[in-house]
């Protein structure tokens, strides 16, 4: 097997998710849902929700449309004409929507991804795409992080690579405890940005230089 191929192997099967149960049928997901507006006390038949559980489902398509994306596929093209370049590649301030695992609440923030090139970069539009892959799947802010850099990392193999996340959770500014303009932020740093502090001060100071967010990190 060559080279290539085998390293696309060890990271398909590195990140390859448990296969998911077998999934629902349109028609038992909308009738899920009508049975979840007769639990909230309302009626599932009066003029105003008759097109709801349609309108629901239609939207966790979108909602949760990472599912129907391979993020190891999403970065297999890349390019090796780059001059000899061998500095920091980053993209900042890349905003996203999820949804917590734990609440099906909406998660709203941005990312900021960067990798030192080995030889071999990426479009930068995949690495906007591998945010979305992973945002639009039900998950948890950690475990976010952590994929987006470990995919990267296993799939281009850069001399290293970081991955900030800065977000809000609505599971916790509008239930729970209720403490709005609160965010919650999250790193993963492989390689280089973990093992060498001027790759990772460099690294901090491009990511707080003029953020749009308008916020350090």
């Amino acid at each position: 097997m060559p080279s290539s191929s085998r390293g696309r192997s060890v990271a398909k099967t590195y990140l390859q998710p448990a296969a998911p149960p077998e999934r629902p049928t349109r028609q038992e997901a909308e009738a899920a849902v009508r049975t979840l507006l007769r639990w909230a006390g309302d009626d599932p038949d009066r003029e105003g929700l008759l097109g709801t559980p349609d309108r629901v489902v239609r939207s966790y398509e979108e909602y949760f449309a990472g599912y129907a994306t391979d993020p190891v596929e999403l970065l297999q093209r890349t390019f090796e004409e780059v001059e000899g370049y061998d500095e920091m590649v980053m993209l900042k301030d890349i905003r996203f929507e999820s949804h917590c695992e734990h609440h099906l609440a909406p998660i709203i923030g941005k990312a900021h991804i960067a990798y030192l090139p080995d030889k071999r970069v990426v479009g930068i539009s995949k690495l906007a795409r591998l945010i979305e892959v992973y945002a639009k799947r039900l998950t948890i802010q950690e475990k976010m992080t952590s994929q987006i850099a470990n995919t990267l990392n296993a799939v281009l193999k850069p001399k290293g690579c970081a991955v900030v996340i800065d977000a809000t959770h609505q599971c916790m500014t509008t239930r729970g405890v209720h403490k709005p303009g609160v965010s919650m932020i999250t790193s993963r740093m492989l390689g280089v940005f973990r093992d060498d502090p001027t790759t990772r001060r460099e690294f901090l100071a491009m990511l707080n230089q003029n953020s749009n967010s308008g916020q350090g990190v």
